[in-house]
């Protein structure tokens, strides 16, 4: 799969290391190809640097780790959304995006594209080794596209998590936010430590 990833920080990184390794083509979109944060992720395999519009044409699937503020520069590079897959790994954190709860709901609004929200709610360390001794942990999404939740589940597979599971469609978006907002006042608020994660376990 061709996966474009917009935003080469900690979480964009960490997913595109790991979806590197499964063998999906990892366009790094950037504004700078010479310079940008994240280049060590070029010695990935299958990885390589693209202008933001190059690198949305030529992937099937579009990762957003950006801080929401940034959409007015990105969304315009990215050319038409529409049967793409765009999957929001971002959290609003209780700022609106252009007067909508999250960048997704802006996104739905803005675009035509197959939207999910996913790869919010947990430290990008977790991203990179899911596995804990109780077993892998497991991710969460939300939104109405089943096409793309699909493809967001599979990706999380690949990262090694144990599944991904339905929050629900795009009325628990917030929900899901909110529940990234869980993790990060225990991790770091409250001190326990980025060493944590969410597992779902059943009787």
């Amino acid at each position: 799969m061709h996966i474009a990833i917009i935003g080469t920080g900690n979480v964009g990184g960490a997913l595109a290391t790991q979806w590197s390794k499964t063998g999906h083509q990892i366009q790094l979109g950037v504004k700078d190809i010479n310079q940008f944060k994240g280049k060590e992720l070029l010695q990935n395999d299958n990885t390589r640097a693209l202008f933001i519009t190059e690198a949305a044409a030529l992937s099937e699937v579009i990762l957003l780790a950006i801080p929401p503020v940034a959409i007015d520069d990105v969304l315009p590079l990215m050319g038409d959304l529409t049967g793409k897959v765009v999957i929001d790994a971002t959290n609003s954190i209780n700022n609106q995006v252009h007067g909508h709860p999250t960048l997704f709901h802006y996104l739905a609004a803005q675009t035509k594209a197959d939207l999910v929200k996913c790869f919010n709610s947990t430290g990008f360390e977790n991203m990179l080794h899911p596995i804990y001794p109780t077993g892998p942990l497991d991710m969460f999404m939300a939104g109405d596209n089943q096409r793309a939740k699909t493809i967001a589940h599979q990706l999380a597979l690949d990262c090694g998590f144990g599944s991904c599971i339905d929050f629900g469609k795009s009325d628990k978006v917030e929900l899901l936010e909110k529940f990234a907002l869980c993790w990060i006042n225990l991790a770091i608020m409250q001190g326990i430590g980025r060493g944590i994660g969410w597992k779902l376990v059943r009787r």
